[in-house]
């Protein structure tokens, strides 16, 4: 009985704490308690309903077993007294005879063993009873908790995905993913078994107490009087672990949201060596939430040893007093009833305290579900899922702006639009000019009703697109934009999100129309091919035209035109304009152009400046007016230079359609698209599975989930090598507490035997030492949990500490191609480093502890049993098997199901990360419904797992009530036949049942342990995984007196994800100290890939890279990096100041405030942050997204020019500027470049004319090479590139 009442104080004092330690969010707000199951339908709520009446009845079984218990401690008493209806024996006597060691005295008349198997059988019945009633509370819980929890999931990212676009300009996307993932998982666990666990403990409560007081109100009343100091501690305890959870975890979630943004942008960073800087900021983020969780471990510990001593104090003092009663009130008190009385209250209080945990839990999920609840219920003024709103028959397309005023909800005091108003007619082109950040996109965005403007109305055929239905609104417009967004699946896939119901005809025609047919059909996989994350395996100009084709699939009634052929090459571009052209025709369009050639046609264009549209007419009205069109179209067009016009329509131009190698597709791994960091961003990876087709590559992804190796605990103990200390101190005091329960079990049976006393007075003085024992071991107790606690703590911060500084170390180690992996996408690997570290630190120390505890109690235990009584120790040990096993199948069961949750949500964790990346561009194509879609399929419902939960708990509870039945009935029949005595049975049964407890308490762990070991494994493959290119290697040489020569000889390369598609197949070239070589070509001709190479991103297959007559392989990569600087299509800026991202140019020393401004002033943004409210102190938000691309660019310059590099190298470096930044940038760089070696990637060929070389780029091969007159006069490949575009 002990036994069981101290398994339950042991096990959920422990539980607790491994709760308590459990990362989760602890927020101040929290939902109503009956609010939590806001989301049960009606036959959940009777399904739990249910639940808790089982629960109720399984918890009123303990303090019953006392009755019998006590009932059966009595029987041999009783049965003296029966006898003694002739003879006048005493108790006392009777006990003497039964213990009497000389010859075995039958007592005529009773049946010990009769007696005994009465009482077995109720245990058995007990036993029953519990079974069926564990069974049925877990099972029936966790099933509607699962159900629950994948609605309100579900829910939640519909809100999400629903929310209007200002919301998102507010929260940051790294915790919107943490919410995704942890905190539902807390209100998981919250929605489960706990509630009805809580309740089983509450009626144990309530019936304990009542037992009490019906058998024996003295002692109760005694036993009481400790409870408020047990109760005033844990409240107390709960409220400091409350509040320093919820500092680590806010903690924890700054230095999650930093792993993320660099991460995502990891291009940048290491093309600016900034990987010491990014772990430095990310350790100095985890240094916080290390300390609190030490406060927090101690904390824990303290208050455990705390109670530990409380309850044995409470032990002395009822045995104390019990006996005292039986000796004053032999009537109303005998040793079963003391026991009764003392072991009910004992474990009804007890249920209480095990039962917080369970309501820590319930309180933690409260607490999540406000801020997931909230967004649930947030209003959406805008709500594209909402079926409100007129859905006219047929648009006819007028759109009408009427003194429209605007500024970002982020940004209140910046005004961007200041009374616009522009008449759009059906049918019509309308183009909006204007330098970067006067409002054009804005216009865009206010009429797909991303925000709503803050006075004027917008109307389209006369309506005011408020009154209109969202989602119908946005599915009749088709918007090409800047910087087109494609999602990780297949090509064909992408294009169906323009129109789910398009069919592969209607996707061909598309694609033929967007001319992307001609690369496309080079591709192996051809439509099916999978197009990376972000369209990293794509170039800028081959995923543009995708985006076009994405539009006008869905044939709209209304084009929304963005820099639509920015990124294209002078072929596509034409063949791509007239398509658009073609697309245009009796649909009404607004185009946003900075190359004025392509919208000299248009129906009208109107000229933005500040905020307001200043003029409109037709291109020859608004040159005659000589306004704002007028003197943009002068700077691109300084009469008809060279080539005039055009060049600035061509202005992406160069690439190719033909792009035949586009088949590189990933070639230039979108780097064309200034995929430096595109590729990267691989925020989500999220390897979405298209809901069509799956395409081959899906399939292989899919059979190769991340097998960790298994991992050997010495290994794991070993990475907590540097703390050995403390993990020594650690395991003594471990070792000591292993001896407090046996100890408590030998001095039970002590008490219990002294009943057998006849002397009064001996009786008092043995039960007084035995009591102050108590009181000593209690005291033990306190020390060595203090001890064991702070030292397993303490290793254990450090531990998670190091490790996450480590793997987010190895992962900045990592060669760019492993993060162009699926495996490895930026919401795989945040996810891993949030739960790894903490996992593996659950599987060091307290698990070294547990075994170390779990030992020492074994050892003495079976010892002490041998020398009392060895036939009942065999017995015993008989039954341990299954107490053990119990819990082993429990351990299993919880096992196999840790690794299906961990790779759902990984999965999970990649789609809502790239949806919410992306969501502009979700909502654009009103395509919410399938990401939703998508990612409520990684949560399969796990119904199996709660029937098979249910049984090995109930099994579990039942056994040991089995096992007390059989060891009793067999005590009886060894005392009956005197083979041992009445105290000695009592002795054995606690001490050994107790060590067994102990090992199933430890194996109760092994879930734990289980995903600790995986994760273990997975962080010391990442940590041993040594990149081919090393970034922290201080191998090579550093040359002192670097020129600039650079050479790129006979060089062969495929991206590592794509083996099969050969991007460069011989390249040579070269450019000498201080000259500029332009490389033009078709996009996907390997352009930005070269650069990448220099860059030393990758390796060649074959050939050589030289930097002054040096392979690159043999130089020092940090040192090679700090020689270049780059500035490429799509920069990717940091969510910092703009002194701090100018800054991240030269992370090798302290840039001043001055060479800040002198960088900005040479790239001609300095005047633009002046005017800003905070000057260089403004934020640029999360990837810059407060800034518009020209700012962003102009930003990018300002940062590779503050390092002052030897080596320039620009990538589409001008691309995204408007005409008049254009002119002045070009100017800055022209001036950047004089001295340095230049290498200049553009489809402005314009640009380009005054470079030292030109190198044309076909196939991955030069075909031609010379200066701009050279290559005129051969009138070769560069001669038609030219012509193309002046001809345009």
């Amino acid at each position: 009985m002990i036994v069981l009442l101290l398994l339950n104080i042991f096990w959920f004092a422990h539980e607790s704490v491994s709760f308590s330690r459990r990362k989760k969010k602890e927020p101040a707000k929290a939902v109503g308690f009956f609010q939590l199951f806001r989301y049960a339908t009606g036959c959940e709520v009777l399904l739990m309903i249910i639940g808790l009446l089982c629960a109720a009845l399984h918890g009123i079984a303990l303090p019953l077993m006392c009755v019998v218990f006590g009932q059966m401690t009595d029987s041999f008493v009783q049965s003296g007294q029966q006898l003694n209806l002739t003879a006048n024996f005493t108790v006392e006597e009777i006990s003497a005879l039964l213990n009497s060691t000389d010859g075995c005295i039958q007592i005529p008349g009773v049946d010990i063993e009769a007696l005994m198997t009465r009482h077995a059988y109720y245990f058995v019945g007990i036993g029953c009873a519990v079974f069926l009633l564990g069974t049925f509370q877990v099972m029936l819980f966790l099933l509607t908790a699962t159900k629950q929890t994948k609605r309100i999931r579900e829910k939640y990212f519909h809100a999400i995905l629903h929310q209007q676009m200002s919301w998102f300009d507010t929260h940051q996307i790294g915790v919107l993913n943490v919410r995704l993932t942890d905190d539902i998982n807390t209100i998981n666990e919250g929605l489960g078994d706990k509630i009805c666990v809580f309740v089983q403990f509450f009626c144990t409560f309530l019936s304990g107490f009542i037992i009490g007081f019906i058998f024996g109100w003295k002692l109760t009343l005694v036993i009481l009087a400790v409870s408020p100091l047990l109760a005033g501690s844990a409240a107390v305890w709960s409220k400091i672990l409350a509040t320093l959870t919820s500092k680590e975890l806010s903690a924890y979630a700054k230095a999650g949201a930093v792993a993320e943004e660099i991460l995502v942008a990891i291009r940048t960073v290491v093309a600016f060596n900034g990987q010491k800087k990014a772990v430095e900021r990310y350790e100095r983020n985890l240094e916080d939430a290390k300390n609190f969780g030490i406060k927090k471990a101690i904390t824990t510990n303290v208050s455990m040893g705390f109670t530990q001593f409380v309850i044995f104090g409470t032990y002395a003092l009822a045995f104390w007093y019990g006996t005292k009663l039986s000796v004053d009130e032999p009537e109303n008190y005998t040793i079963g009833k003391t026991i009764t009385v003392f072991f009910s209250v004992m474990i009804g209080a007890f249920s209480l305290g095990q039962g917080a945990p369970n309501l820590e839990a319930i309180a933690k999920a409260r607490g999540a579900a406000y801020e997931v609840y909230n967004t649930i219920d947030q209003p959406r003024p805008i709500d594209s899922s909402s079926k409100e709103g007129h859905k006219p028959d047929c648009v006819k397309g007028d759109i009408e702006f009427k003194n429209i005023h605007f500024s970002y909800p982020s940004r209140k005091d910046v005004k961007i639009l200041q009374g616009v108003n522009l008449t759009v007619p059906r049918g019509k082109t309308i183009a909006l000019v204007g330098a970067s950040g006067c409002g054009k996109s804005t216009t865009i965005q206010l009429l797909q009703r991303f925000y709503d403007p803050d006075s004027g109305e917008i109307t389209l055929d006369g309506r005011d697109i408020r009154t209109l239905n969202v989602k119908w609104l946005r599915e009749n417009m088709g918007i090409v934009s800047q910087e087109p967004v494609l999602f990780g699946t297949t090509i064909a896939e992408n294009i169906r999100y323009g129109r789910e119901d398009a069919t592969d005809e209607d996707i061909e025609r598309a694609v033929r129309e967007a001319n992307a047919y001609d690369f496309i059909s080079k591709l192996p996989d051809k439509l099916n091919t999978m197009v990376g994350e972000r369209g990293a395996q794509l170039s800028g100009g081959q995923k543009q035209r995708i985006a076009i084709a994405r539009a006008l699939v869905k044939n709209p009634k209304i084009l929304l035109l963005d820099e639509a052929t920015s990124a294209l090459d002078t072929q596509s571009e034409s063949v791509v304009q007239a398509a658009l052209d073609k697309a245009r025709a009796g649909r009404t369009t607004i185009v946003i152009a900075h190359r004025l050639s392509t919208i000299r046609t248009a129906d009208v264009i109107a000229g933005f400046s500040n905020g307001e549209v200043v003029e409109q007419g037709t291109h020859r009205e608004l040159m005659a007016k000589k306004g704002v069109y007028y003197s943009l179209v002068m700077q691109q067009d300084p009469v008809e230079e060279d080539n005039p016009p055009k060049y600035e329509d061509l202005d992406y131009v160069l690439y190719d359609s033909s792009d035949m190698d586009e088949l590189e597709v990933g070639n230039e791994e979108g780097i064309e698209n200034g995929g430096f960091e595109k590729n990267s961003i691989s925020s989500g990876r999220v390897e979405m599975k298209p809901t069509r087709r799956k395409s081959k590559k899906s399939k292989k992804d899919k059979k190769k989930p991340d097998e960790a190796p298994d991992i050997p605990f010495t290994r794991i103990l070993a990475l907590n090598k540097p703390e050995w200390p403390y993990m020594l101190v650690g395991t003594l005091s471990s070792l000591v507490g292993g001896a407090v329960y046996p100890c408590v079990a030998i001095i039970f049976a002590k008490i219990i035997g002294v009943f057998s006393e006849v002397d009064p007075e001996v009786k008092r003085q043995k039960t007084m030492m035995f009591s102050l024992l108590f009181l000593l071991i209690g005291g033990v107790a306190f020390v060595t949990y203090f001890l064991k606690g702070y030292m397993f703590g303490k290793s254990g911060e450090l531990l998670t500490m190091r490790l996450r500084r480590q793997v987010f170390h190895a992962m900045m180690r990592q060669e760019i191609g492993w993060f162009d992996d699926n495996n490895n996408a930026v919401g795989v690997l945040t996810t891993r480093l949030a739960t790894d570290a903490s996992l593996v630190k659950g599987a060091t120390g307290s698990r070294l502890g547990l075994a170390t505890n779990t030992v020492c109690a074994l050892t003495i235990a079976i010892v002490v049993a041998f020398i009392h009584s060895w036939q009942l120790t065999l017995l015993i040990l008989a039954c341990v098997p299954f107490l053990i096993g119990a819990n082993f199948i429990q351990m299993r069961a919880m096992a196999g199901h840790a690794s299906k949750d961990q790779g759902a949500l990984e999965q999970s964790g990649k789609i809502s990360t790239e949806t919410v990346e992306n969501f502009k561009t979700v909502v654009g194509l009103t395509r919410e419904d399938v990401f939703f879609h998508n990612y409520s399929l990684c949560y399969r419902l796990s119904f199996w797992i709660a029937p098979i939960y249910g049984l090995t708990f109930a099994v579990a509870q039942a056994i040991p009530y089995m096992v007390n039945a059989a060891i009793f009935r067999f005590g009886s029949w060894l005392i009956a036949h005197c083979h041992t005595e009445y105290e000695n049975v009592f002795l054995v049964f606690s001490v050994i049942i107790f060590a067994a407890m102990n090992i199933g308490e430890s194996a109760s762990f092994a879930p734990d342990f289980a995903k600790a070991k995986a994760a273990a494994g997975r962080i010391l493959g990442l940590l041993e995984k040594k990149p081919e290119i090393d970034i922290y290697s201080e191998e090579g040489e550093k040359p002192t007196d670097f020129v600039g020569d650079i050479e790129f000889r006979g060089i062969h390369f495929a991206y590592p994800t794509r083996q099969n598609v050969r991007v460069l197949q011989g390249l040579n070239v070269s450019v000498g100290p201080g000259q500029t070589l332009a490389l033009v070509g078709e996009s996907g001709c390997g352009k930005s890939t070269s650069i990448q190479l220099l860059e030393r991103f990758y390796s060649p297959a074959e050939g050589q890279v030289l930097v002054d007559g040096l392979d690159t392989k043999t130089l020092n990569l940090s040192w090679l990096r700090s020689q270049l600087g780059l500035v490429s299509q799509e920069p990717i800026l940091f969510d910092c100041s703009i002194s701090e991202n100018i800054q991240y140019g030269d992370n090798s020393r302290e840039v001043s405030q001055d060479e800040i401004e002198e960088a900005a002033k040479n790239a001609n943004i300095h005047d633009f942050i002046m005017g800003l409210p905070e000057k260089y102190n403004t934020r640029v938000g999360d990837k810059g997204t407060q800034m518009s691309g020209g700012q962003k660019q102009r930003i990018a310059i300002a940062r590779a020019l503050v390092r002052q590099p030897k080596v320039l190298l620009l990538d589409e470096a001008t691309s995204a500027l408007d005409t008049e930044s254009e002119k002045i940038v070009q100017h800055a760089l022209d001036a950047a470049r004089q001295g340095r070696t230049c290498i200049v990637i553009a489809h402005r060929l314009s640009t380009i004319q005054n470079a030292d070389q030109i190198a044309v780029i076909q196939y991955g091969q030069v075909t031609e090479q010379g200066t701009h007159t050279d290559l005129m006069a051969k009138g070769g490949a560069y001669y038609a590139l030219v012509n193309a575009q002046v001809n345009h």
